[in-house]
């Protein structure tokens, strides 16, 4: 058996003449040049023999090394087909394909507290590496959609309650004119993320149930995303119906305010879900964060509980 300092020696070897330099092959390592020299020369040391010769046409390998030379690159050539079959540069990593408000908004703040706990796993999120795979390759999926029957490869996180939302000022703005048309001739902001859920109110259907406004809401504003919609509420914009889920964290910091009671909001019929590969489940690092995300959701629906005093759907605890 080689030992692996020697096998470290014998990379360079192979590498320094396959790449053509030293430069080359240290880019490859991602070591300096003078390390890649170093563990040439120590099994040169070991060995008692010259492997690798400097010229004008940049390196050779030496009469001792020529005919091992072959053995050499078929053994590295099998060695990379083997880590590739085994897929070492993703052993650690977990791929995820999930919404961007859901990343920016939900998951990003709170990612944190996984990797310090463990932080040599590390997450590729909607393709933010080189090594872009495909929708079938991912770990993980998350996506906002029907709940359907209990299936071990999804987690449902949570549903979201549907509840206008507005800057303090805007806030206090509209709480100074007539209890009954408060929205009246006031601008409304139109959030798309939510429109395939049949749940969802838009604007007519929660000033048709709720009232507050006489004339149509209109056209106005129409956001695709929640994160350019909260931007447009944080700037004095308008009023706009969003859910609370992915932005708990404004509205206990009072950045958002809830203008309307909390009993004119609605649960989602939809629910933000992850589903999982099956085959990646087999890896200790796709259930810790299995587990994690879980935790992370139950804490999110007790949030929501406590700040809508509604009951949560049992379908969202599945």
């Amino acid at each position: 058996m080689v030992a692996a300092s020697h096998l470290r020696s014998l990379q360079a070897v192979e590498l320094a003449l396959r790449t053509g330099s030293l430069k080359a092959a240290a880019e490859v390592l991602t070591i300096t040049p003078a390390a890649v020299g170093q563990r040439i020369k120590l099994l040169e040391d070991y060995l008692g023999v010259d492997l690798v010769t400097r010229g004008r046409s940049g390196l050779s390998p030496t009469p001792s090394l020529v005919q091992a030379l072959p053995h050499l690159e078929s053994a590295f050539r099998e060695l990379s087909a083997a880590a590739e079959t085994l897929d070492f540069q993703r052993i650690n990593e977990i791929q995820i394909s999930a919404p961007t408000d859901w990343v920016e908004l939900w998951l990003a703040p709170r990612l944190h507290s996984f990797e310090a706990r463990y932080p040599n796993i590390h997450f590729c999120i909607n393709g933010d590496r080189p090594a872009r795979l495909r929708l079938s390759q991912m770990d993980m999926e998350v996506e906002f959609a029907p709940i359907g029957a209990p299936d071990q490869s999804r987690l449902v996180l949570f549903r979201d309650f549907l509840i206008p939302i507005g800057s303090p000022e805007n806030a206090a703005r509209i709480a100074k004119g007539p209890a009954k048309s408060r929205l009246e001739g006031f601008p409304l902001l139109h959030l798309d993320f939510y429109r395939h859920d049949p749940a969802a109110p838009d604007w007519k259907a929660w000033i048709d149930a709720h009232g507050y406004r006489k004339s149509p809401p209109g056209f106005g504003v129409r956001f695709s995303r929640v994160a350019a919609g909260l931007e447009a509420v944080l700037s004095d914009a308008g009023m706009m119906i969003s859910g609370l889920a992915l932005i708990l964290d404004r509205l206990k910091a009072n950045e958002v305010v809830l203008p309307f009671p909390v009993s004119t909001g609605v649960w989602t019929s939809h629910a933000f879900q992850a589903r999982f590969r099956k085959d990646a489940m087999v890896r200790p690092q796709v259930r810790r964060f299995r587990d994690w995300l879980q935790c992370e959701a139950e804490a999110t629906l007790a949030d929501l509980e406590a700040t809508t005093e509604a009951p949560i759907p049992a379908s969202s605890r599945k």
